[in-house]
């Protein structure tokens, strides 16, 4: 339902943006509002878990989720609508991460590789149905009614939650490290608000520079406590971990390319090539496919050539999809387009099943609600600077140009932007032990070795 929610309105960006009068580039604030809603609440997800139960915690953010749905709905302004997409995603923040330990905390390790790709099939459904659904709704429809879609699905989610869900919970609690829940909330928050807005939409110049001067500022000070604190909320710790910050390093990188795709893409297909919403979402669904079919193919990947090789080539590969997004034209045939989406959607999903599994590698089992957290927080941020940053070099082309709409040729330099900086993350990943993982990939017993070094 989340992945089928965040797909179905980018494809509907440029329609939201018509029907509340703002400039389509403005539509960033609604996917970057709600990445920041689930950084901001992701890392008391792990703590509202072990102290209330798994199935509590999980059926109240279907809940939370389902009024944001209803608020996003009735939204008539930019503002409301953002402030509607952060509420939303404080039900998200809470969904993922919490179904995620639950997983963590049943499955052996030597079964991880297998069961994160069972766990994420069924989420990959939402983003194959979600653009043409989204498409067809409001070609032909009206996008308000791509969030009532949401409604039934989490209704039927409370109830499965409540048949099929253990109340895990941790018998000793920690205690919730609420200064550092505050200083992290407020600066990941204002630091996103400063980077998405950019002075041109909501906020002037000057208050954005100043809201990511602040928030880069309350981050520096949650890092001192945080190295104070005997349980931090977000547990910078785990970064002695290799496996981990190498992984972690990597992925936030990786990340801000295949993060502005969803942006990027739809309003490229859209405003530059002149396809309705429903031929953008019949040509966009295809990566989500391509990851669907990858998945049953991940585990015998990474069992042959190891996770750091599969994750250095794997990056480049991945990252060159992205760039080829940027040489798409008007008259370029729809099947060499899906084809090219496909074959992305197929490495991106290798990448991620990857990534997903390398980051826990070495994460005792008392500490993978923090490790949880903390990977969770980063992948939001990541994708959140992805959007940021390719909408950024978006409307620095086309204000060079002097064009006052966007044409097709704008595109180009923020996808081939987006796709440097996400091939930059082979560097961290070749820094990755060769034996890396190879327990979790079938590849022999794993050697002995410590649980941390000295960075």
């Amino acid at each position: 339902m989340e992945n089928t929610d965040s797909t179905v309105l980018s494809t509907s960006l440029p329609a939201i943006a018509a029907d509340l009068n703002q400039d389509p580039i403005a539509l960033k604030l609604a996917l970057t509002a709600y990445l920041v809603s689930l950084a901001v609440f992701i890392p008391i997800s792990g703590w509202m878990a072990d102290r209330f139960g798994a199935r509590t915690v999980f059926r109240a953010a279907l809940g939370v989720f389902m009024a944001g749905s209803l608020a996003c709905a009735g939204a008539g302004t930019l503002e409301g609508f953002v402030a509607a997409r952060f509420f939303q995603g404080a039900g998200g923040a809470m969904m993922v991460p919490v179904g995620r330990l639950v997983l963590l905390r049943s499955i052996p390790r030597r079964d991880l590789i297998g069961a994160m790709a069972w766990l994420t099939m069924p989420a990959l459904v939402g983003p194959v149905i979600g653009p043409p659904l989204g498409g067809f709704i409001t070609t032909y429809f009206d996008w308000r009614w791509i969030f009532a879609v949401n409604l039934p699905v989490c209704l039927v989610g409370i109830v499965l939650t409540t048949l099929y869900i253990e109340n895990i919970r941790e018998p000793e609690r920690k205690p919730l490290d609420w200064i550092g829940f505050l200083l992290s909330g407020f600066g990941l928050a204002l630091l996103m608000l400063g980077a998405s807005t950019g002075g041109r939409h909501l906020i002037p110049i000057e208050a954005s520079v100043g809201c990511f001067v602040a928030g880069l500022g309350l981050l520096f000070v949650y890092v001192a406590h945080a190295k104070r604190t005997a349980h931090p909320l977000i547990d910078l710790s785990l970064l002695r971990l290799p496996t981990l910050r190498h992984g972690l390093l990597g992925g936030v990188l990786f990340r801000v390319g295949v993060g502005a795709i969803p942006f990027l893409l739809p309003l490229m297909l859209q405003l530059g090539f002149g396809l309705n919403p429903l031929q953008s979402g019949l040509l966009t669904f295809a990566s989500a496919a391509g990851a669907l079919v990858m998945k049953g193919l991940a585990a015998r990947i990474l069992r042959t050539f190891g996770f750091r090789q599969v994750l250095v080539w794997n990056a480049l590969i991945a990252s060159a999809s992205i760039a080829a997004n940027g040489l798409f034209t008007p008259t370029t045939p729809a099947l060499l387009i899906l084809g090219i989406l496909l074959l992305g959607g197929c490495f991106r999903s290798l990448e991620f099943t990857s990534l997903n599994t390398i980051v826990y590698a070495d994460v005792p089992s008392e500490r993978m609600s923090a490790a949880t957290g903390l990977v969770s927080v980063t992948q939001q941020i990541s994708v959140g600077s992805g959007i940021a940053l390719g909408a950024l070099v978006l409307e620095a082309t086309s204000g060079f140009g002097g064009a006052e709409r966007l044409a097709a040729g704008d595109f180009w330099p923020a996808f081939l932007a987006v796709a440097l900086v996400s091939a930059t993350s082979a560097l961290f990943f070749a820094r990755l032990h060769p034996d890396a993982g190879a327990e979790m990939a079938g590849r022999a017993v794993i050697r002995a070795k410590p649980v941390a070094d000295s960075a």
